[in-house]
């Protein structure tokens, strides 16, 4: 039987961050430097709240850029293991079809039976999970890689993996390789 992955959407495959640097912009006027947001979500700095509402427009998630590498890994490791794509979908209702639709578009090898779209990853079962968000991990069962964003960047429970070439890096270690 093969070993199942679970994969998170949003800054693991699919890359957040430039969508929210844009709003920062367009509200103040100016282009955040890594040095302003690392460390923390966009909307965490004071005054910019309000940004996280654009999680709530119809759109903001089908046209996000993909992490680099990801489309490459993923088709590597659907070879070897079950892929599923694990994203908390429910908070933001207008994202359920945007993620549909994109997971589509940039993972068509991966079957529409595999997208689990939840609010509470702690009933996920799987053997990995690849996740941005601690709080995802923590009661999660099986291994939990924590894919390095700018709001994580304390955290030191888990397995670590910066990018997507260090994310194959540990599943060919896995397999022997």
């Amino acid at each position: 039987m093969r070993k199942r992955i679970a994969l998170d959407m949003d800054e693991v495959v699919a890359n957040v961050l430039p969508k929210f640097l844009d709003a920062y912009e367009l509200t103040f006027g100016q282009r955040l430097q890594r040095a302003d947001y690392w460390g923390k979500k966009v909307y965490d700095i004071p005054g910019a709240e309000h940004l996280r509402e654009v999680l709530r427009d119809k759109g903001f998630f089908r046209d996000l850029p993909l992490m680099e590498n990801s489309q490459e890994v993923v088709q590597e490791l659907h070879e070897h293991y079950d892929i599923f794509f694990t994203t908390a979908a429910m908070e933001f209702r207008n994202s359920l079809e945007d993620k549909y639709d994109w997971l589509r578009d940039h993972f068509p090898f991966i079957s529409w039976k595999n997208f689990v779209f939840c609010g509470d990853k702690s009933i996920l079962r799987a053997d990995y999970m690849i996740d941005d968000h601690p709080r995802n991990l923590v009661a999660f069962q099986g291994k939990g890689l924590l894919f390095t964003a700018s709001h994580n960047t304390d955290e030191n429970r888990f397995t670590r993996v910066n990018d997507w070439l260090e994310v194959r890096d540990f599943f060919r270690q896995e397999r022997g390789l």
